[in-house]
């Protein structure tokens, strides 16, 4: 734990391997001293985000991915993330540090399930996503709003009723209407989803829990980012 430990007699090296152990472990108030010591030694806000506390959320979302951590410890994990991060942003916001991609999610209208969607919310932020989360039972004018609000490169969909499944394929149809389909990457989850059916609304991707979907978002934008240069 951090507060036995004397952060200053640390490498740079082991700061950041102790920052990635304690993120693990879900120890927000030591990742929150290790952030700190990170700064004092002259380390920008973007090198403590992306060797510290996403180096350590990468493990995390291999570890859930193979049944080694289970959805509390990444909760634990993520909200650890969110303490170091929330140090981080201000910082981040003044040098202008680029994000990965944006991202809105939300769970579909009628369905008040949230934790899965806030599970890949917290981890997609843990990679360097910014996130829009929108909530539970959100209709296709409310995704439509964030959507002009927020510019995201990503839009996620959540269910977990069969009942409200179908209303992905609402909102899908808006963003055909409105123009911007193509413009966006569209992913979906939850319990009763597959790929069969992510196909058959024309999402571009199922992601059947939280590390499927960062990884699955990470290689979507870098599609994205060559198509756009090329």
């Amino acid at each position: 734990m951090a507060d036995a430990i004397n952060l200053t007699g640390l490498s740079t090296e082991e700061l950041l391997r102790q920052m990635g152990d304690d993120l693990y472990d879900g120890l927000a108030a030591e990742v929150e001293a290790e952030v700190h010591e990170c700064l004092r030694r002259g380390m920008t806000a973007y090198d403590v985000m992306t060797t510290g506390l996403v180096a350590g959320m990468d493990i995390v979302g291999i570890d859930f991915r193979d049944g080694i951590l289970f959805v509390p410890e990444v909760l634990m994990a993520a909200k650890a993330m969110k303490a170091g991060m929330a140090i981080l942003h201000p910082l981040l916001a003044e040098t202008g540090a680029q994000k990965i991609g944006k991202m809105v999610i939300g769970t579909v209208k009628g369905d008040i399930h949230d934790i899965g969607k806030n599970l890949v919310a917290m981890m997609m932020e843990g990679a360097g996503f910014e996130v829009s989360n929108i909530g539970i039972n959100s209709d296709a004018d409310k995704f439509m709003g964030a959507i002009r609000e927020h510019n995201p490169d990503i839009i996620g969909m959540s269910a977990l009723l069969t009942t409200t499944m179908p209303y992905m394929r609402v909102v899908i149809q808006r963003l055909k209407d409105e123009g911007i389909r193509l413009d966006l990457i569209v992913l979906v989850g939850g319990a009763p989803l597959n790929s069969a059916f992510a196909e058959d609304i024309e999402a571009d991707r199922y992601c059947r829990d939280a590390a499927v979907a960062v990884e699955t978002a990470k290689k979507l934008m870098l599609i994205k980012r060559e198509k756009a240069a090329a």
